[in-house]
């Protein structure tokens, strides 16, 4: 073998060693592929919270009460006896005296005859007179007693009161309390280089996957493209 083939031969091989070592190095400063954060859930975060509330209703009660009332009541009312010479309609006793003089004059009559028929008959008159006006007396006196025992009543109204039952609407208020669920924003769960991780944020992501530059998802992106679907 000449000895030109043989340097001819080494040059190649060199040569094409230079080659690959350039394309190797072209390749290797290529820009790196770009990396994704691929977006797996998207739950709303919310929280209970109470608030207090009054809350006011009309309600019927029955409730008692003192009234006044006009009752009426009998009432007794003693009247005194009559007395003196104008409590008699006849104080003089005339009547009693004038029948009980006839009364006597008739039975003195029947008795005797001629003279002594006469004084008979004058003796019966004034002892029927005396006997009639002793039992006048006696009659009104009686009479006025039991005047004056009797009791006589009048009807009077006294205000009393009474104790009813009546129906009366009152207003009640209370407080309650009253529970809502508060939004807080979107737990979005995402997968970067194999570990899942969660974070927080005001608005969902609408991409199914987000850029990351320099190891760092580009949040901004995901709000920026859920905005047009927002204003549509």
């Amino acid at each position: 073998m000449s000895k030109s083939i043989i340097v001819g031969s080494s040059l190649a091989v060199l040569g094409l060693g230079g080659l690959a070592f350039g394309a190797w190095q072209v390749q290797d400063n290529r820009a790196p592929a770009p990396q994704f954060a691929e977006i797996i859930d998207v739950a709303a975060a919310t929280r209970s919270v109470e608030r207090p509330r009054e809350v006011c209703e009309d309600v019927e009660k029955v409730v008692s009460v003192e009234v006044p009332v006009e009752v009426p009541v009998q009432v007794p009312v003693t009247q005194a006896a009559p007395s003196g010479p104008g409590a008699s309609q006849d104080p003089h006793r005339v009547v009693g005296t004038a029948a009980g003089a006839i009364v006597g004059g008739l039975l003195g009559n029947q008795v005797g005859g001629g003279s002594g028929k006469k004084l008979a008959t004058v003796a019966g008159a004034i002892g029927g007179g005396l006997a009639g006006r002793e039992v006048q007396n006696r009659v009104e006196a009686r009479q006025h007693a039991q005047a004056g025992s009797q009791v006589q009543y009048e009807t009077r109204y006294e205000t009393r009161y009474e104790t009813q039952n009546q129906t009366v609407t009152e207003r009640q208020c209370q407080t309650v309390m009253e529970s809502h669920e508060e939004h807080l924003g979107y737990d979005v769960t995402y997968r970067l280089n194999g570990e899942e991780l969660t974070r927080r944020m005001e608005s969902a992501p609408q991409a199914e996957r987000l850029p990351v530059v320099e190891g760092e998802v580009q949040w901004q992106a995901a709000l920026e493209e859920s905005e047009p679907q927002r204003e549509g």
